[in-house]
């Protein structure tokens, strides 16, 4: 049982019941979503399609930096990864409606997509070479299948490698080492133009950074519960203490790299006091207050004071719910990236920047309106449902080849990890 999963009926309908109610959750949020309904709408699908596409990219990614690094410790589950980097080409299908309603209007999540917007703004003019509808699908489509040409090349030498073909641990290095640096560069383009581009006054050289760390520690996050799962099915039986220590110390590390990257962020433009530059954190900070330090406190100070002691991240109760918090937050934190520059444009659109009191995105408008400021009960089941999606495609990777591979020449060096037992429910 530990080589093959088995995806059952229950799970798939368990899942497919989830995407349903997050499909009914975007449609009552274009049709019941209050004034900015549209919005509201637009902002949920680009959220949710952008954080879980930016997971499955990082497993990828995760899965060449450690082959790259002679890493054996991972090789056990790798599987797990690399099912996880199939959902890239749904992350792709999912991002077409959002690239089709740029060139047809059906949206406006982003203000240089409006022409008499650009025609009547100098640094929208300045930028139109690169936030064009034209780069915008580059990214979306062109770089998004890139990846998953990667991705899908890496399954099939992976499973190769069962076979005893000896040369594709060798053809998954190169694969790798060519992945890494297009990865690093591809990324910040997609991001820039996903996440950044929302609100584009504004520029930051760390955001694709910031992005990158968040995708990373949420991908970490995943990992831990799908294996705790797994475990908890009978499978992955082998499954040490010291393979769950190290995943905890990622999703530890990260979580302060993320929020070393944040305050770099926050300090530097706060320091240098340059309007084009502050209006992004003065938005949030004034105007967001609940999310601006809750983010803070999810993804920063749970992980910290929770993981910074060893034996937490060998307790499978304590480390699955610090993954699920960490996972949470940091959706949280993709909320925040998103719906206050989307609701600043929908209000310059609308004609209503005059009752925006400056030019600081126009939270003022409304108190505190559910879906913007903070997220409602159509934003969580739009969330559960995407989960679902994900959950649903890697399910089904997962259930397509041999949960452990049988001819990876780190596999030894795997079992014996730290040359401890199975781990107990305790790890």
């Amino acid at each position: 049982m530990d080589n093959t999963f088995s995806f059952e009926a229950k799970q798939k309908t368990f899942l497919l019941g989830g995407m349903v109610l997050g499909a009914i959750c975007l449609v009552l949020t274009l049709f019941f979503g209050g004034e900015y309904s549209s919005t509201r709408f637009w902002t949920n699908y680009l959220h949710n399609a952008t954080f879980f596409t930016g997971i499955a990219f990082m497993a990828m990614f995760i899965l060449s930096a450690f082959l790259i690094a002679w890493a054996g410790w991972y090789t056990y589950f790798k599987r797990v990864w690399e099912a996880m980097s199939q959902f890239i080409i749904v992350g792709l299908v999912i991002m077409l409606p959002v690239v089709i309603g740029l060139w047809l209007g059906w949206h406006d999540l982003y203000h240089w997509a409006d022409d008499s917007s650009v025609a009547n703004d100098e640094i929208l003019q300045w930028k139109s070479g690169f936030l064009n509808p034209v780069w915008y699908t580059v990214a979306s489509v062109g770089i998004v299948a890139i990846w998953y040409l990667f991705a899908n090349r890496f399954r099939k030498s992976s499973l190769a490698e069962d076979d005893g073909s000896n040369s594709e641990n060798k053809r998954q290095t190169t694969l790798a080492a060519i992945f890494l640096p297009v990865a690093g560069f591809s990324s910040a383009a997609v991001i820039w133009q996903w996440i950044m581009s929302i609100d584009a006054h504004w520029y930051s050289t760390l955001f694709a950074w910031y992005c990158g760390a968040s995708w990373f520690v949420s991908t970490m996050a995943v990992t831990v519960i799908a294996l705790i799962y797994l475990r908890g099915k009978g499978y992955y039986q082998q499954l040490n203490a010291s393979h769950m220590h190290d995943l905890g110390k990622y999703m530890f590390a990260f979580s302060i790299f993320w929020t070393y990257l944040w305050f770099s962020q926050y300090m530097l433009i706060w320091y240098g006091n340059v309007g084009e530059e502050t209006v992004y954190f003065q938005t949030r900070r004034d105007e967001y207050p609940a999310l601006f330090f809750l983010n803070l406190g999810i993804n920063f100070l749970v992980p910290f004071f929770v993981l910074m002691r060893n034996d937490t991240k060998r307790k499978a109760g304590t480390l699955a719910f610090v993954a699920g918090v960490i996972l949470l937050g940091h959706w949280i934190d993709y909320f925040l990236m998103i719906k206050p520059g989307a609701l600043h444009t929908a209000h310059e659109l609308a004609g209503h920047a005059a009752h925006a009191g400056d030019a600081a995105h126009g939270g003022e408008h409304a108190a505190a309106m559910a879906g913007f400021h903070y997220p409602g009960l159509l934003e969580l089941g739009t969330m559960f449902g995407f989960l679902c999606l994900f959950l649903y495609v890697f399910f089904n990777n997962l259930a397509k080849a041999p949960l452990v591979a049988k001819n990876d020449p780190y596999m030894v060096e795997s079992l014996g990890h730290h040359i401890e037992p199975p781990y107990t429910d305790t790890f």
